[in-house]
């Protein structure tokens, strides 16, 4: 297989999350949310593939008639955003005005921050949180805390997203790469088992998935607090 179509077979990996994207959306309306949220870790799950592999192949250069990243956004902001949101929405998770005023804030702030060309650091991270609603929305079904309090987190890090707050991408954030890598790869087996399971896990895996969701969300502002060695 030549470098060009090798190039091209990325792009069509990237646009099955389109596909996913639609599986997810359909098991949201019937309200199946375990088989929604199985589809859409499934799409994170090529959504880590697809990066390093555009790279490896050199996409722009061998496969230059699509743009991978405009592709990679519109994918990002149906898997990321817009049907974590509605799911968040129509669960009843958030009743009354709360869930009107969560899927206004979310679907509104991640579209600006998505249009941002200020979203990416110097080191390959996210200045700001990257707008990743899937992995809070999976947890709240998950632990269903108080709809006041997914409220306040929901404002808190839209918020954050224009401010100068760091958020590591696990695969190209390079520090602490070691570390970040396997415990986004563990949280994705997490999420998918949490969602197989219907969202009632062995508290064990209950306490995994909320430790590793932390992590993922603290540990680029512990990057910004710790200086780099030399």
């Amino acid at each position: 297989m030549s470098i060009e179509l090798r190039a091209l077979s990325v792009h069509l990996l990237t646009a099955t999350g389109a596909v996913f994207a639609m599986l997810a959306m359909l098991a949201a309306v019937e309200t199946k949310w375990d088989l929604m949220f199985l589809w859409l870790v499934v799409a994170f799950a090529v959504d880590g593939i697809d990066g390093p592999l555009a790279r490896h192949y050199d996409v722009k250069r061998n496969a230059p008639q699509f743009d991978g990243v405009l592709l990679d956004l519109i994918i990002d902001y149906l898997t990321y955003v817009f049907i974590p949101a509605f799911a968040l929405f129509k669960s009843g998770l958030m009743s009354g005005w709360t869930g009107w005023a969560a899927i206004i804030v979310i679907t509104f702030t991640s579209a600006m921050y998505f249009a941002d060309t200020r979203m990416k650091t110097k080191d390959n991270s996210f200045s700001g949180f990257p707008g990743c609603w899937n992995m809070l929305v999976l947890v709240i079904f998950a632990l269903e805390p108080n709809h006041w309090f997914s409220l306040a987190l929901v404002t808190l890090l839209s918020a954050t997203m224009f401010v100068p707050l760091k958020f590591i991408h696990p695969v190209r954030t390079q520090r602490w790469r070691r570390v970040s890598l396997p415990v986004a790869l563990l949280w994705t087996v997490l999420a998918g088992w949490t969602a197989w399971v219907d969202f009632s896990p062995s508290p064990i895996v209950h306490m995994a998935l909320l430790l590793t969701s932390l992590y993922l969300l603290f540990v680029g502002v512990a990057q910004q607090l710790i200086p780099a060695k030399d």
